[in-house]
């Protein structure tokens, strides 16, 4: 079952962040998590992301342009800085270092527990954070709940060798 934990980290900024326990190895987890053109199948609040340079893999320094429907600008260009293989994938905005996304997967035997974060920023103050959290932050935590229960199912299924949906 996902947890929803909700901090903030610095003054007007905007963190959100869900874990979950998935039955499937981290290297099958972590290679469905660096499929970058899926994420809009599992992540709700995304439109659309790519990367930059289709040709290369994931890795530090790699650009992806994302679409969301979080706050701020409609299409976002993120770069991935920090990238540890089978563990961790984090973007940061590449022109607002308040904004972060920040994938990390814990290996416990043959299962695994990704924690999602997302992190933006919240303008007007201590006013602007609470009609934040009562207007997007609460609609944004549950999509980000709900990918995750959406990504473990995925990545469980795409584990039990089903041809079905080789594909995703």
């Amino acid at each position: 079952m996902a947890i929803l934990r909700d901090a903030v980290p610095r003054p007007g900024t905007r963190s959100l962040s869900a874990a979950i326990d998935i039955q499937a190895p981290a290297e099958a987890a972590f290679s469905q998590l660096c499929s970058v053109e899926k994420w809009p199948v599992w992540l709700s609040f995304l439109r659309s992301a790519e990367l930059v340079n289709a040709s290369a893999p994931v890795s530090v320094g790699s650009e992806i342009v994302v679409r969301s429907n979080v706050p701020g600008e409609n299409e976002q260009l993120f770069e991935v800085d920090y990238f540890i293989s089978n563990h961790q994938l984090s973007l940061v905005g590449a022109y607002s270092t308040r904004r972060r996304i920040d994938f990390r997967l814990e290996r416990k035997t043959s299962r695994c527990k990704l924690t999602a974060r997302l992190e933006y920023p919240s303008y007007g103050g201590r006013l602007g954070m609470l009609y934040d959290s009562l207007r997007t932050g609460r609609k944004l935590a549950t999509q980000l709940e709900e990918s995750l229960t959406h990504f473990k199912h995925l990545a469980e299924y795409r584990d039990s060798k089903d041809e079905l949906l080789a594909d995703f």
